[in-house]
């Protein structure tokens, strides 16, 4: 156990050998393979699943191996990037990432800005020259630590968060400055220090070890378990660990996180499909705890680099055969890859990303019926609403169709009253992947705050529910039973209906109605007719063969 194999994905090393996602996770093979592509990966190293299960049993040779592995990867990763981890002068700082051999969306752990203590943050001053981005990632180390490693509540350090925007007079986080951010990182340690029996370690080799530890923990969270339980997923060994160089997309005003997709993931429309946050770091986006900007902001703030991402996610889609999710970093005006996967998409996306894909050229039409062949294909056409109310409030649709269901505000109430066969809206402030048991059985979720792109919308689209974000017409409270919509109460059991195609809710009841995809339709049984004809037209041509004595084995 103590040799175990540490696997590396080194920018520019294009002649790697392919690494399987069973030994590695989905999320680093795929690293592996843009980083054969030639674009831009920052350098990262793999533990391997083989290592989950027994780490997660306390064996001592498990964790020792652990151990050995992180400290030859971070050598490596020195010696790559030039600069020490946790160095007072040339700080090298990382992420670490989880990675199962099946994409899990925001089901494990991830800890960003591993490394930072009081002597690399003044590293990072120096590196940077920029104070503000490094106590920028100090207090996110900080929170992203104590919640995932020492396992505290994040409502604190949230409340923190709001507190010092009020005293500030500003916006939002993006508005604080470095003094400010000092300011909440000391605020942040107190908040870690009093609620914890374990403090922070201020020793880099402490932290990744405790944060890979973590990682490979939170295969066993209750929210992963009822993803693999709904994903017939149960039959996977667990998760790798994936240590990455840092890249800062919190570096200013030329810099910022997104994630893109090679086409739309909830109608297959072609063209890229982006949600990106100026000035933030991956978790801003994918959390669902802010409302980015879409391929517009991209376009007019950082044209190049849109440019760049468009060709990348065209050229990924080719590779892999497949409609493509994607995160990103911008820093200084500078893109970096950091994941690829095929993207969760509603049924309605995937039988038109089939149909165009084979129209492209990019899979056969074989392949396009093998990706259909699990979807009700009358139910991926167009629903809407035979009668509905005037709408009260408009949001943005992260997941098409037409819901209608009695208003709840969390996912246990979501499941009691779904238990009884009538539908129910899931109605959040934001919402995560925490509450993948509240959308697994209501009919659409309404947020007030989040992205098209956050893990939880890229959930509800994989399991066809309709998803609303960012209502600035919603107010709501964690642990309340009712809510604000456009100033109108609508409490818990309260009726409404959300439209996913125009963003729009109505209060009341409504009926749907389901238009079927006709030409998608005859397109699939166009392609059935045509291979079923090729089939039959090969049959004499074997007799053939078989009638001039050639074994039929051997064809």
């Amino acid at each position: 156990m103590s040799n175990i194999a540490v696997h590396f994905i080194d920018a520019g090393a294009t002649a790697a050998t392919p690494i399987g996602a069973e030994v590695v996770g989905s999320k680093a093979a795929q690293l592996a393979v843009m980083n054969r592509l030639g674009l831009p990966v920052p350098p990262a190293f793999v533990l391997p699943t083989t290592l989950c299960q027994p780490v997660n049993r306390g064996d001592t040779a498990a964790i020792s191996a652990l151990k050995d592995g992180l400290r030859q990867g971070i050598a490596r990763l020195e010696a790559r990037t030039g600069r020490r981890f946790g160095d007072r002068r040339n700080p090298l700082l990382v992420s670490v990432r989880s990675g199962a051999a099946k994409s899990m969306p925001g089901m494990l752990e991830t800890i960003l800005n591993v490394g930072l203590n009081a002597e690399s943050l003044r590293g990072l001053v120096r590196l940077t020259g920029n104070p503000r981005l490094a106590w920028d990632s100090y207090r996110r180390f900080i929170q992203s630590y104590a919640e995932v490693v020492l396992a505290l509540p994040a409502a604190p350090f949230e409340a923190a968060l709001t507190e010092m925007i009020q005293t500030e007079e500003v916006v939002g986080e993006a508005e604080l400055d470095g003094e400010a951010l000092e300011r909440l990182t000391q605020s942040y340690r107190e908040i870690a220090q009093h609620g914890a029996k374990a403090r922070i370690s201020d020793d880099p080799m402490e932290q990744v070890v405790a944060a890979a530890l973590a990682v490979y923990q939170s295969w066993e969270s209750p929210r992963a378990q009822e993803y693999r339980r709904l994903n017939a997923l149960e039959g996977l060994s667990g998760t790798a660990v994936t240590v990455q160089a840092m890249v800062f997309g919190n570096a200013g005003s030329k810099s910022g996180a997104g994630v893109a997709f090679s086409r739309n993931p909830a109608t297959g429309a072609p063209g890229l499909y982006v949600d990106f946050l100026l000035d933030a770091q991956g978790e801003d986006v994918v959390s669902g705890r802010r409302s980015p900007g879409d391929a517009a902001l991209l376009t007019a703030r950082l044209p190049r680099v849109i440019g760049e991402l468009a060709a990348g996610a065209k050229r990924l889609e080719r590779e892999c055969g497949d409609l493509q999710d994607i995160e990103f970093t911008v820093e200084e005006g500078r893109l970096y890859f950091l994941q690829t996967r095929s993207a969760k998409r509603t049924p309605r996306a995937a039988l038109q990303c089939a149909i165009d894909l084979v129209h492209e050229g990019i899979i056969d039409a074989a392949t396009g019926l093998r990706r259909v062949g699990d979807i009700d294909l009358v139910k991926a056409g167009l629903t809407r609403f035979l009668e509905r109310g005037p709408a009260v409030a408009r949001a943005v649709s992260a997941s098409p169709g037409m819901a209608c269901g009695r208003a709840v505000f969390d996912s246990r109430r979501a499941k009691e009253l779904a238990a009884d066969g009538k539908p129910v809206i899931l109605i959040r402030r934001d919402i995560s992947t925490e509450d993948i048991a509240g959308l697994a059985v209501a009919d659409g979720t309404l947020t007030a705050i989040g992205a098209r792109t956050a893990h939880a919308a890229v959930v509800a689209r994989q399991l066809g529910k309709v998803c609303l974000v960012a209502c600035t017409a919603l107010e709501v409270e964690d642990g309340a039973r009712q809510c604000l919509l456009a100033g109108q109460p609508v409490a818990e059991g309260d009726w409404l209906s959300l439209d996913g195609e125009t963003g729009e809710i109505s209060l009341g009841e409504s009926r749907i109605v389901s238009d079927p995809p006709e030409a998608a339709l005859a397109e699939i049984a166009r392609w059935r007719a045509m291979l079923a004809s090729s089939q039959v037209e090969a049959v004499p041509e074997r007799r053939k063969s078989e009638s001039h004595g050639q074994p039929a084995a051997a064809l």
